[in-house]
């Protein structure tokens, strides 16, 4: 006990401490797997190490004695040489620690695990008609997350209650909403002495834009959010995950609303696949409450159907490149590269069947500006189609509808992809230099010189299939064609378009036609007979006319 000095406790202490305060704002997963345990591990015994050294005893030398010269004339030297016995026990514990770090490391990397990496992500094959239904004109999102952050600006603005105290946190996650494409962000609070005047009643709303109509709205909630990234000591929800799930390692968190409007934060869990750190990928969630607090971790095939952000966008994309480079082996992707292939540079996301979707284009390492393809990937399921469409690129189709408008100097949105006329089309927003969408465009994937351009959807759809049309070697589709004889016949100006309304003999069906299907439309009359191509179902109330003979 003698060793034991009270500099020595307040020194431990004091280590103690800072380990401590290191875990609070660091907050590693107590978890072999998280390379940041090791890190924080390292600190400690750092800490703990300059505790015992600094505090030790002022001893550091030990008598040495060297004998000089032989015989007669030999002599005995005494030296203090320095203690080197433990600097020697930690360095070897420090490089044994590296080499085994490196091995786990080493065996971990695609050269000796190619065809596994390859496998993180499993592509299947997809009939483009058959899964990717044609959308009618008031269910494609119009919104990218420029435009969403812009408007969400402009409506906080409109609350001088919240302004002055509330901030917008950049999110904007998409997500379906009762089969609506919409993005939602969360209020921040502006600073930390607006958290001191607020914390206590939480952040009060959150904002909806709807991608469709660009409607924006402030969704106020009966109770606050009371656990968010913005929050403070056991709120923060960094720090209250982490106390919960000490062993889980989180990948970044994404703000939803389930069907009812509750805000939720989605927390994705890290698993490593291959090796020991090899093979990123997603092994559940934890779903939390935001305003209640409630949480509950569900394995990745367990995740509630309405979530719709589980997996991030640069993980899926990472896999997906393993896929594309690594189908032939490790060297092939490297030497002769037959059949590697690579994900274009952008994606965008598309909603689906209750879903949201990444769509990104596959091109060959060859950067030839076209693409063999493309795949939808599940943001919830990770479940990947791809749909050999050869076609442009994305940045392309973008310089050809930019093309069209060139003397308005419009710039493009990244494009999505769309079934119009049973073709994979893409459709993008054309922005102003203020970043105002001013007119829309479709291009054909297969063949990116046909373009329709607008200043509403509608007119520009219908350009484009006009455009389609007069092209004798492209197949457009366009649904069921019908023949039958004018009932009633109506016209009205939308969004500075005339659009026709018809009825036929015998059925309860609305047809819409817009101005430019046909240039017929203004002499149609009741009991005149007309063939066209519509898109919809039959029983729905009002169907698209496509085109018109």
């Amino acid at each position: 006990m003698k060793h034991i000095t009270k500099k020595r406790v307040l020194a431990v202490l004091i280590a103690t401490l800072v380990s401590a305060a290191v875990f609070w704002f660091m907050l590693p997963a107590i978890n072999p797997l998280d390379p940041n345990f090791w890190l924080f591990l390292l600190i400690v015994v750092v800490a703990y190490a300059a505790a015992i050294l600094f505090t030790g005893e002022k001893k550091t030398f030990s008598p040495t004695t060297i004998k000089v010269g032989s015989g007669a004339n030999a002599q005995n030297l005494q030296f203090n040489l320095p203690k080197t016995r433990g600097l020697k026990i930690t360095a070897l514990v420090l490089l044994a620690g590296l080499a085994v770090a490196g091995i786990l490391w080493l065996i971990g990397l695609p050269i000796f695990n190619a065809s596994r990496y390859k496998d993180l992500l499993v592509r299947q094959e997809g009939n483009f008609t058959e899964d990717i239904a044609e959308l009618s004109m008031n269910q494609i999102p119009v919104v990218d997350r420029d435009t969403a952050q812009r408007l969400g600006a402009r409506k906080l603005g409109e609350m001088s209650d919240l302004v002055s105290q509330f901030e917008i946190a950049p999110d904007y996650t998409q997500i379906n909403l009762n089969d609506r494409p919409v993005r939602v962000t969360p209020l921040i609070y502006g600073d930390i002495i607006k958290w001191f005047n607020n914390n206590s009643e939480g952040i009060p709303a959150y904002i909806q834009v709807d991608m469709v109509t660009q409607e924006t709205t402030l969704v106020r909630l009966e109770q606050g959010m009371k656990y968010s990234p913005c929050e403070y000591l056991m709120r923060d929800l960094g720090r209250y995950l982490r106390f919960n799930y000490p062993t889980k390692i989180f990948d970044n968190f994404s703000f939803e609303v389930d069907e009812e409007g509750t805000p939720y934060w989605i927390a994705p869990t890290i698993r490593y696949r291959i090796g020991v750190w090899g093979g990123r990928d997603i092994g559940g969630a934890v779903l939390v409450n935001a305003v209640t607090g409630e949480h509950r971790y569900y394995p990745v095939e367990e995740i509630p159907s309405w979530v719709d952000q589980v997996y991030r966008a640069d993980i899926v994309m990472e896999q997906l490149n393993y896929n594309g480079k690594f189908q032939d082996g490790f060297w092939n992707s490297y030497f002769g590269q037959k059949g590697v292939l690579r994900a274009t540079e952008g994606y965008n996301y598309i909603a689906m069947n209750d879903d949201v979707y990444l769509y990104t284009g596959m091109t060959s390492v060859a950067s030839d500006q076209s693409n063999v393809g493309f795949v939808l990937i599940n943001m919830r399921t990770k479940e990947t189609k791809f749909y050999s469409v050869p076609g442009a690129e994305e940045l392309s189709a973008m310089s050809s509808a930019e093309g069209q408008v060139q003397h308005l100097n419009y710039t493009s949105t990244f494009p999505l992809l769309l079934n119009v006329a049973d073709r994979p089309t893409y459709f993008m927003s054309l922005k102003d230099a203020a970043g105002l969408v001013k007119m829309y465009a479709f291009v054909d994937v297969e063949r990116y010189q046909l373009v329709g351009t607008g200043a509403t959807v509608d007119e520009a759809r219908a350009n484009y299939v006009k455009a389609l049309s007069q092209e004798t070697d492209v197949e457009a589709g366009g649904g069921e064609e019908k023949t039958g004889v004018i009932e009633k016949v109506s016209s009205a100006v939308v969004d500075g378009n005339t659009n026709y309304y018809f009825t036929l003999e015998g059925e309860p069906t609305v047809y819409v036609a817009s101005i430019q299907v046909s240039d017929r439309l203004p002499f149609l009359a009741p009991g005149d007979s007309v063939t066209f191509q519509y898109a919809g179902e039959p029983d729905n109330e009002t169907c698209e006319v496509l085109s018109m003979q």
